[in-house]
């Protein structure tokens, strides 16, 4: 023992410090830090995965269309002033023309294919309130629903024969309302039926979708009753306020129409005093006039040249026998007779089998030089 252990006070003894190589141990620190960041983003293909993620999902499958043709054109979070169509107050641009809108079609167009949304709410310069509900009427401008509420045809060829579809009974059927609204081109006009169910979706379906609309107008046949349209038919031998009357109500089931076609009706359009006041207080109301083409004893093309009523004939009934072959053969005279005059006009149900051959029908029918038009542009407004 030597003599510093024994005058060091207790406690107080000699002790050997160990020196830590404290800058190696921060360099290894660092080093591995920095690897590790280096194999994370060299691995992983999204480094900045924590950032916030919106997941669309879709829904629908279309032929033909990958997620390259797919994009977010634009998101507001807020509502503004954009509250939507049945929100939204109309105004002279939604109401005097439409909107065209780059949506994916069902009809095997593409996404390519602009599809002209119409505007769904009534215009107020055009129709009045009634005990029924809205009655179609001229603005004080001048302005008609048959103005207002017509498709402006896209492409305008003064040499390409013309000719308008008119597929009537939208309404009676759920199924196959949404079958001729998905799968018929927006040039194809629909018939509105009174009766129907949820007049109003299917009007604001058809319309986004660009179809022009007309309301069917169930009219006396020869064998009333016995064969019977309804309740609320026009018949001959009503009184003039018993046909105001009910016409009132046929008008307002439904709005956004450009004019009207008969259901039945053999005998009614073949009486002239009915005939006469149908037509003046259709005109009277800025509406156009279309004849089914059902009887051949009809005069309502006569009285409304000489009314000076806008009109439109059905040329050829589609499905008088509902199947392929004779819908096919129909179309065929069709096209005979809009090439011999400039223009035809068909109209049909929306049967399944109607649909689909109108489908078939349309997909080469500019290629053989013919155009789809709305029924709105076969008369001279």
């Amino acid at each position: 023992m030597s003599s510093e252990d024994l005058t060091a006070p207790l406690g107080m003894g000699k002790r050997r410090l160990i020196k830590l190589p404290f800058g190696l141990i921060g360099a290894g620190i660092i080093s591995v830090f920095a690897t590790t960041t280096l194999v994370w983003m060299l691995v992983v293909d999204d480094p900045l995965g924590g950032e916030p993620v919106a997941v669309v999902p879709l829904d629908a499958v279309v032929e033909g269309v990958t997620s390259r043709d797919i994009e977010v054109v634009e998101i507001r979070p807020g509502i503004g002033d954009d509250l939507g169509p049945n929100l939204r107050p109309e105004t002279s641009k939604d109401l005097l023309g439409p909107r065209y809108d780059m949506v994916l079609r069902p009809d095997g167009l593409g996404p390519e294919s602009p599809v002209e949304r119409l505007s769904i709410n009534p215009d107020t310069r055009v129709s009045e309130r009634s005990d029924y509900g809205f009655l179609p009427k001229v603005s004080a401008a001048g302005v008609r629903p048959l103005d207002a509420y017509s498709r402006p045809v896209m492409r305008e060829f003064s040499s390409i024969p013309r000719i308008a579809v008119v597929v009537s009974g939208l309404g009676l059927s759920e199924t196959g309302t949404q079958n001729a609204i998905d799968r018929l081109p927006s040039e194809v006009t629909f018939a509105l039926a009174p009766y129907g169910e949820s007049l109003d979706l299917w009007m604001q379906q058809a319309r986004m979708r660009g179809h022009e609309l007309l309301l069917q107008l169930p009219l006396e046949p020869f064998d009333f009753p016995d064969n019977d349209p309804g309740p609320h038919t026009l018949l001959v031998s009503l009184r003039p306020a018993e046909m105001l009357d009910r016409m009132a109500y046929l008008l307002t089931r439904v709005t956004n129409y450009v004019g009207t076609i008969n259901e039945m009706g053999a005998r009614f359009t073949s009486t002239k005093p009915s005939m006469e006041f149908l037509l003046e207080k259709l005109k009277g109301r800025g509406l156009m006039f279309v004849d089914n083409g059902t009887s051949s004893r009809s005069i309502a093309g006569d009285l409304a040249t000489e009314m000076r009523v806008p009109f439109s004939g059905v040329d050829v009934v589609l499905d008088e026998v509902p199947r392929e072959d004779d819908i096919d053969a129909k179309l065929l005279q069709l096209e005979g007779i809009a090439r011999a005059r400039g223009y035809a006009v068909a109209a049909g149900s929306a049967l399944p089998v109607t649909v689909r051959q109108l489908e078939k029908w349309v997909r080469d029918l500019e290629d053989r030089g013919l155009q789809l038009v709305p029924i709105s542009a076969t008369v001279d407004k």
